[in-house]
């Protein structure tokens, strides 16, 4: 089976889409294809107004062992730079993102882990930042992302050594948001997307820009807000004891 991104387009009732890393011969490794095409399959999917969020996975039991280091007889510049431009357009995808991780998440795989929103993982996965074993230097903005997520000591400790860290410190340090025992992950992934879909896409848009580091956007998001509904329809289903139908970004 040739290395490639599989997609799961969403529909209007469950609102969620799922991209596969799929190279299962080499640990789900991305090779320099894949990484070019991420951004565009990316962007149809936030030109799709049924998808309301993504999940990203890998086939099998791995989620993404890093580049497929056969590629890397690419000029060194070119990998990185499309690496980079894959997880800029990851961590720019205006819906929320949920990596869902088994297995090996290392190198790449994390890149592309930390680009999302959100990562659930199930007990025994194991991530690692690895550019250290093969004289690498980490992109700075993929540094950036690493460091706000689990702090500049944790960075470090990634960065420096290059060792395999367990669910249990990758869920202390904040690498991931909530471990699931084996078996259960995908329930759970259901479950939450679930809430997420059914949760106004106004806050959300706006919580991520934020939460992210825009600060010159307060204006845009309050005229948003006055023109859009959600926060009239949230109020009235809360007084009424209904589930709201928001309707921003529908």
């Amino acid at each position: 089976m040739e290395p490639q991104l599989k997609v799961s387009p969403a529909d209007a009732v469950d609102g969620v889409a799922t991209v596969v890393i799929s190279n299962p011969a080499k640990r789900n490794a991305m090779t320099v294809a894949m990484w070019r095409a991420l951004p565009e399959l990316l962007a149809g999917l936030a030109a799709d107004r049924d998808v309301r969020a993504l999940v990203v996975t890998g086939e099998g039991a791995t989620f993404c062992a890093g580049a497929d280091i056969s590629t890397l007889r690419e000029p060194g510049d070119e990998q990185q730079s499309l690496a980079v431009r894959a997880e800029e357009a990851l961590a720019a995808f205006p819906k929320p993102t949920l990596a869902a991780v088994r297995g090996y998440c290392v190198g790449g795989g994390s890149q592309l882990a930390a680009a999302c929103d959100l990562r659930f993982a199930e007990e025994g996965a194991l991530f690692g930042v690895t550019p250290s074993k093969l004289g690498i230097v980490y992109p700075s903005s993929s540094t950036r992302r690493l460091a706000s997520l689990v702090g500049p000591s944790a960075a470090k400790y990634l960065l420096f050594s290059g060792e395999l860290i367990d669910t249990e410190r990758a869920l202390r340090t904040g690498l991931v948001d909530e471990v699931l025992p084996a078996g259960e992950l995908d329930k759970r992934v259901r479950e939450f997307t679930r809430v997420l879909v059914s949760r106004s896409q106004l806050t959300q848009a706006a919580a991520k820009e934020f939460a992210d580091g825009r600060t010159d956007r307060d204006a845009h998001w309050a005229e948003q807000a006055r023109g859009s509904g959600d926060t009239a329809e949230g109020v009235a289903a809360f007084l009424e004891r209904r589930a709201p139908r928001f309707t921003y970004g529908i």
